[in-house]
């Protein structure tokens, strides 16, 4: 457990993700420290953005391949054939691209039947082989949906669920850890301020609490966007207006009907400065709003819906278009 914390503090990627003070994250960090070192097959379930690559990389680096190459087989957008061209290149190597330490296949719950079938050829039948020079590459897998479902369903081959779940290590999502909420948010402001070189904006309590009743739908990479954003923006009241803009639970930072006069006053000075940011953005990508929105670094979807808004409330958008 010493070396998995170690391994955390060095890896800035893995920092925040696999960081976690509830005793179910203590004991899922216990048991990735305890089968990173074995050759057993690793099945790493979760929903999205919860962490499930970093797990990969984490326990490849804790395993005794660390210093051999991980290869990351991304099967959601694989056809068997081409799925059959990475494994082999994964499996055996070639003279530019040695063989993998690790093989992972990321989104394994993404493969049509074929293609599981064409994996399955491939894989390893389970045996444990001692000698580290010969012995095939390490498999690791993620899912973001219950294989267990899917395999009662039809959806996933029953002898290839068995074959790649050796262990699985289940990732909590965020909704379900909320005491980690803070600490995250804390590490990922400090990390954009340094990399985007600005001071974190303050944040207050209020909005803290706010944070911590949100279920957090995109988990841990919603988070860390929500971080970059405020530190971007400057304001983290601002950056949260793009949480969820179409849904029901979207986060409301202040109401017109319960709002005091001087949040009131904060929320209009934030949508000023936001319609002001928007506008240049638009201006200098000469009114590319794809570019714009990358430029912002928010979605394209958030950029049209406050679009949008400015034009609904008469902040003069088209006029500043010229139309």
């Amino acid at each position: 457990m010493d070396q998995l914390q170690a391994v955390i503090a060095d890896d800035s990627a893995a920092t925040g993700f696999v960081y976690g003070l509830g005793p179910s994250m203590l004991a899922l960090n216990a048991m990735a420290a305890e089968i990173a070192r074995t050759d057993i097959p690793v099945l790493i379930s979760g929903e999205s953005g919860t962490g499930k690559d970093t797990y990969a990389r984490l326990m490849h680096s804790l395993s005794d391949y660390c210093g051999t190459l991980l290869k990351k087989i991304n099967c959601s957008v694989l056809d068997p054939a081409h799925l059959l061209g990475q494994l082999q290149e994964g499996l055996e190597g070639h003279s530019e691209v040695p063989q993998a330490g690790t093989l992972f296949l990321d989104g394994i719950d993404e493969l049509d039947l074929a293609s599981q079938r064409a994996l399955l050829s491939f894989l390893p039948d389970g045996e444990v082989q001692q000698n580290l020079a010969t012995r095939r590459p390490r498999l690791i897998s993620s899912s973001s949906r219950d294989l267990a479902q899917d395999v009662n369903a039809g959806h996933f081959r029953k002898e290839l669920y068995f074959r790649i779940n050796g262990v699985c290590l289940r990732l909590l999502p965020l909704r379900e850890r909320k005491s980690d909420v803070t600490a995250f948010l804390e590490h990922f402001l400090k990390k954009y301020a340094q990399d985007l070189g600005r001071k974190i904006p303050p944040i207050d309590q209020e909005t803290v609490d706010t944070l911590m009743t949100y279920d957090w739908p995109g988990n841990i990479r919603e988070l860390e966007n929500l971080a970059r954003k405020t530190v971007a923006l400057g304001n983290m009241n601002l950056a949260m207006e793009d949480l969820r803009i179409d849904g029901k639970d979207r986060i409301s930072v202040a109401s017109p009907e319960q709002g005091s006069p001087l949040k009131l006053a904060v929320k209009a000075a934030s949508r000023q400065r936001e319609r002001e940011l928007i506008l240049q953005a638009l201006e200098r990508t000469k009114w590319n709003r794809k570019r714009a929105a990358r430029e912002l670094q928010i979605s394209y979807k958030a950029l049209l819906y406050k679009l949008k808004r400015i034009e609904t409330l008469g902040d003069g958008y088209k006029e500043l278009r010229g139309g």
